[in-house]
């Protein structure tokens, strides 16, 4: 039964009480029970008549607007109609029920003070943000939206009046730029058919403010919901006020729309008890009436484009690089911007549809988009980012804690660094100076982060802050937050201390000219420079595109900066049947244009189906098959402790078998709260579906992974990855020399095998410490075999330091010997006539040198000497092992110049001349204060 409003709450004279006669008092309960929802009605309608009389005199008393705002509080049909009014009056009689809120209702509710003032286009009430001083030192979110009241005490019915207020500021225009754009003109002031602003994902934003206007905030709700599945998401991270509120005709103070479109699964979080999505009644994948389609990357594009197409009845398998789902949702953007569960939520979603998903796939590495279509996925939608993070390429990037924004992010984000009880390493930043160089979103991200892990943190950017691309929301926060700006400043050179690691910066003091192609004044040096005390440098400079795809995909038409090409006017690239969207092909953009570009993509993919049912049925089970073998847990299935500190692991690893290459790595991560590391490949057996790695225990991450046992599984392992060995037949008159140390040999193990399967002659140089640490040298094991199978080809020498086993000394030693009789028999080769083609077998085609970096050095200066190729095996220190994050740098000199390579890109094998080694070798000492702390918690070493 709702109440109804008296005239006495609108200060009018009492009316004379008259009593009803018995019979008329009987024949309207009669009445009441007979049809409550009519009479119900009628004290709607004469409570609202009420009202709107009130209304129109202007000014409401303070009884009266107590009693109304009970009435909306009340949550019941009479709040809903009133709502439903209140948000098709007039503005001027919304401007005084606004007036009257905050003149009678401001103590209640202190965000009520002052907002008539300029209301509605100047004023409004604003979402909760965390104060600057509580927020800096903790993870936890910091705009918590219009439901952070909640945490002051408010009950969700009044949040949702704060939420109302704000939707009725809306002008409900009839041209929907929030939704569509406005028109842009040219530079005659003409309409062109370009617009600004609007909603990439097509949310039809003025609908979704009626439905919220007229209190009926679940339709809004499922409104987004069918244009977009990832509101909670996006609404965070949208840069709206280059989007929808761009162009709100409230200039001065936009509508809220990014605030209202997260509020409402917030909301519907709050009302379910964030209860998961029930599963689909008929699973795509059991109905198995639509082609399967694959969705390379699980972030905001390839998210959408899951949702969409499985919830259209499409089987879907997403295919993500890391062990976790998200892509840059989870890795690029910190829980105070976007909580990780958010993401789980739209990943659930997905599997309650019957999506599926793959994780530790790299498209490009794992497979080709050719072995994704033979597997039955006739449609390929590839989201997979960006990809390589730009450096300045400028004196000292090689220093120490200097990092990408990506990598430090992935540590902080992904990998957890910042919490004790996981394994991988972060500089500690605790009272640190950190320098932040760039001005975009990454940049806020990244300044903000190092804040929360305690550091002293300065944003360098080459303009000024009038041109910064960051989000102006996350740049005020990050200043809040005691973050500071040195405008009009650009690194020049950097300069370290005498252990390689960071001291300070020379910057270019810059002055602002002629505006460049992006619209905004081209920074010029003034020539003046100044010193800046640093201790940790976070480039967030943008990303180029990663080439692993189109590299692997040589059909994928690229632009020039590497991004993929689409048809016009489609998703769909130069190869048919592969779709893409996203930073892939825009090159860095926003993750709601990804979303959109997935969304385009979706509907697009629903428009071709050309198969008979049962076409579909075999490509369905087809692809059901490939996935599961994706999805394979790698399992250890054989464990041979081959010395006191080396292991030998056989490894269920189906897709990785079928794919790999001699020289390549797998990226390794043996439990949720362990790092990844890479470790190359002993062995494989395609048809076993297995590989092998051989581990050495010599940090906390390899000491765990060598107590693993025979029925363990590792949390995570991927690839192949790096580039494989670049095998090729030489003259019969040159030798292939492999110099491997330790557990060197088994990476040499497979490219040696490679070379003498095309009838290359090879000598082996396999060094140990001693006779207790060697392996695989008896009869009948790995290098035995090898001789075995070729008596003639394979030459093997064994070294070890102590000379308990072969020659004493180290791979060096008898390596001299062969690079002596190299040179000798090429002089002797000089002195011959030309009729004379007898030549000896001393001549030394390559040298590939696997094993301590020392070592490895020690070889390429060895031959450098006697100008003999030498190729090095790098295994750098990595995170993510596909370029995104840069850390396995590589400094190495072209053309006179320090350029900057990438061991998982460009490598691992690398021309070992043309790598500057002195700066090089301080890389792998970079966390050693960390390794010793992490060694001493898990009781490996005394403190």
């Amino acid at each position: 039964m709702v109440e109804l409003v008296t005239k006495s709450a609108i200060d009018q004279p009492e009316p004379r009480q008259s009593g009803l006669p018995d019979a008329q008092r009987e024949l309207m309960l009669r009445r009441m029970e007979q049809n409550p929802q009519r009479f119900q009605q009628m004290v709607i309608e004469e409570s609202m008549q009420l009202i709107r009389e009130t209304l129109k005199q202007g000014k409401l008393s303070a009884e009266f607007t107590e009693k109304l705002w009970q009435l909306l509080l009340a949550n019941n049909t009479l709040s809903i109609a009133l709502q439903r009014y209140l948000w098709r009056i007039p503005l001027k009689q919304k401007r005084a029920f606004v007036q009257a809120l905050d003149t009678h209702m401001s103590v209640r509710y202190p965000m009520f003070k002052g907002l008539s003032v300029g209301w509605p286009g100047s004023n409004n009430i604003p979402p909760y943000v965390r104060p600057a001083e509580e927020r800096r030192n903790d993870f936890d979110l910091v705009s918590q939206g219009y439901l952070g009241y909640m945490g002051l005490g408010y009950s969700l019915r009044e949040v949702e009046l704060f939420v109302w207020l704000e939707v009725i500021r809306d002008k409900q225009c009839e041209d929907r730029p929030c939704e569509i754009g406005a028109p842009k003109c040219d530079r005659d002031g003409n309409p062109t058919d370009e617009t600004d602003g609007g909603c990439p994902v097509k949310i039809h934003i003025p609908q979704v403010l009626n439905l919220m206007g007229e209190g009926r905030f679940k339709a809004a709700f499922e409104l987004i919901r069918d244009a977009n599945p990832l509101p909670n998401v996006t609404g965070r991270v949208c840069p709206q006020e280059l989007q929808c509120q761009e162009v709100c005709t409230h200039n001065d103070r936009p509508i809220e729309i990014g605030q209202l479109e997260w509020f409402l699964p917030q909301r519907e979080r709050e009302l379910t008890n964030g209860e998961p999505s029930q599963p689909v009644e008929v699973n795509p994948w059991v109905a198995a009436s639509k082609p399967p389609v694959a969705i390379v990357g699980s972030g905001p594009s390839g998210l959408i484009n899951a949702y969409l197409l499985a919830k259209a009845g499409y089987p879907v398998t997403v295919f993500e690089a890391f062990h976790v789902l998200g892509g840059v949702l989870r890795y690029g953007i910190p829980e105070f911007r976007l909580p990780n569960q958010l993401v789980d939520d739209v990943v659930e979603k997905i599997k309650a549809l019957g999506g599926r998903f793959v994780a530790n796939y790299i498209v490009g590495k794992t497979a080709t988009l050719a072995d994704l279509k033979r597997a039955g996925f006739t449609r390929i939608f590839v989201g997979t980012g960006a990809g390589l993070p730009r450096f300045m390429n400028v004196p000292g990037e090689h220093l120490l804690n200097i990092m990408s924004a990506n990598e430090f992010l992935t540590r902080v984000n992904l990998m957890h660094a910042n919490e004790p009880d996981y394994e991988t390493p972060m500089p500690d930043m605790e009272g640190k100076e950190v320098m932040i160089i760039g001005g975009g979103n990454t940049a806020m991200d990244a300044a903000r982060t190092a804040c929360r892990l305690g550091a002293n943190v300065t944003i360098v950017y080459r303009r000024t802050q009038q041109e910064m691309p960051a989000r102006v929301e996350e740049l005020h926060h990050a200043l809040e937050e005691g973050i500071l700006l040195k405008e009009l400043r650009s690194p020049c050179e950097f300069n370290g201390d005498k252990n390689h690691f960071l001291s300070s910066a020379k910057l270019d003091v810059m002055a602002l000219g002629e505006p460049d192609a992006s619209g905004r004044r081209r920074p010029q040096s003034t020539g003046e420079f100044e010193l800046m005390p640093v201790d940790f440098a976070i480039m967030a400079l943008g990303n180029s595109s990663n080439p692993i795809v189109k590299d692997a995909n040589p059909d994928l038409d690229t632009s020039k900066w590497g991004t993929l090409l689409l048809n016009r006017d489609s998703q769909e690239t130069s190869v048919s049947g592969v779709y893409s969207g996203g930073d892939a092909t825009r090159g860095g953009s926003t993750a709601i244009k990804a979303a959109g570009d997935g969304q385009a993509a979706a509907r697009e993919i629903m428009g071709h189906v050309d198969f008979n049912a049962k076409e579909v049925e075999g490509l369905v089970a087809q692809a059901s098959r490939y996935t599961e073998l994706g999805q394979t847990a790698p399992k250890i299935v054989k464990r041979r402790q081959l010395t006191d500190e080396i292991v030998e692991f056989t490894i269920t690893s189906p897709l990785i078998a079928r794919s790999a290459k001699a020289g390549q790595f797998v990226r390794v991560l043996a439990d949720e709260k362990g790092e990844l590391i890479p470790l190359t490949l002993a062995d494989w057996d395609a048809e076993a579906g297995t590989i092998e790695l051989v581990v050495q225990g010599l940090g906390t991450s390899s000491k765990l992974i060598n107590q693993m046992q025979e029925g363990d599984s590792f949390a995570a392992i991927a690839g192949p990855l790096g580039q494989a060995s670049h095998v090729v037949k030489h003259p019969d008159n040159q030798r292939v020399i492999f110099t491997a140390g330790g557990v060197g040999l088994p990476a040499v193990h497979p490219i040696m095998r490679a070379h003498l399967a095309i009838g290359n002659k090879v000598t082996l140089i396999s060094g140990f410490r001693g006779k207790a640490h060697r392996f695989w040298t008896e009869q009948g094991d790995k290098v035995e075999n090898l001789r075995d199978a070729y008596p003639e080809l394979l030459d093997v020498v064994y070294t070890s330091n102590d000379g308990s086993f072969g020659i004493e000394g180290f791979v060096t030693k008898p390596l001299e010997s062969l690079l002596i009789q190299h040179r000798d028999g090429n002089a002797d080769t000089a002195n011959r006539s030309e009729t004379d083609t007898a030549s000896t077998e001393q001549a030394i085609a390559e040298v590939i040198t696997i094993g301590p970096p020392m070592m490895m050095r020690a070889v390429s200066d060895q031959t450098l000497g006697y100008e003999v190729p030498c190729v090095a095996s790098l295994n750098s220190i990595m995170v993510d092992a596909t370029g995104m994050c840069g850390a396995c740098m590589v400094p190495v000199m072209e053309d006179g110049k320090l350029v900057r390579k990438h061991a998982c890109i460009d490598g691992p094998e690398i021309n070992s001349h043309v790598i500057d080694w002195d700066k090089f070798l301080p890389r792998f000492n970079q966390f050693k204060p960390q390794e010793r702390q992490s060694e001493i918690a898990h009781h490996f070493i005394d403190e």
